[in-house]
């Protein structure tokens, strides 16, 4: 076995750890085993040319073989913070809300926020209203 070959192993293996240890989002961790088996072919006395392919393909591999359960595990629920979740949400009006005048109020979840009607339409004080989306600052509500 050509010694170099060892260093570009042993290279290749450090090289996808270390990537792997910044991004920690699994996308270089299936070139370590492939370079094991490069590394191990070679101690075995295959030439580079075999050393390279063994390494990818056992690379490709476990490639195929894992990145389905990977992503199923790395799957992120989107969870709404802050403001979005208020959508849904039923509150009662605090000012009545014209949207002609530009005012209207709505308490929900013991804060206050500026709102305006989903239709357009007044609503009274102490009026309960459900929020429809979010727009700016502003909650869009229609009433119950």
């Amino acid at each position: 076995m050509a010694e170099y070959m060892i260093y570009i192993w042993l290279g290749v293996i450090l090289f996808a750890l270390i990537v792997e240890g910044i991004t920690a989002q699994l996308v270089s961790i299936w070139f370590v085993p492939g370079g094991l088996a490069g590394l191990i072919a070679g101690f075995c006395g295959a030439g580079e040319w075999i050393q390279v392919l063994i390494g990818a393909v056992v690379t490709l591999v476990c490639l195929i073989a894992t990145r389905p359960l990977v992503n199923r595990i790395m799957r992120f629920r989107k969870e709404e913070t802050n403001s979005g979740r208020l959508i849904g949400e039923e509150g009662v009006v605090v000012q009545e809300i014209q949207n002609l005048d530009a005012v209207g109020q709505v308490k929900i979840q013991g804060n206050v926020w500026s709102a305006r009607s989903e239709n357009g339409q007044a609503i009274p004080e102490n009026s309960r209203v459900t929020v429809v989306r979010i727009e700016g600052v502003k909650l869009i509500v229609k009433p119950l």
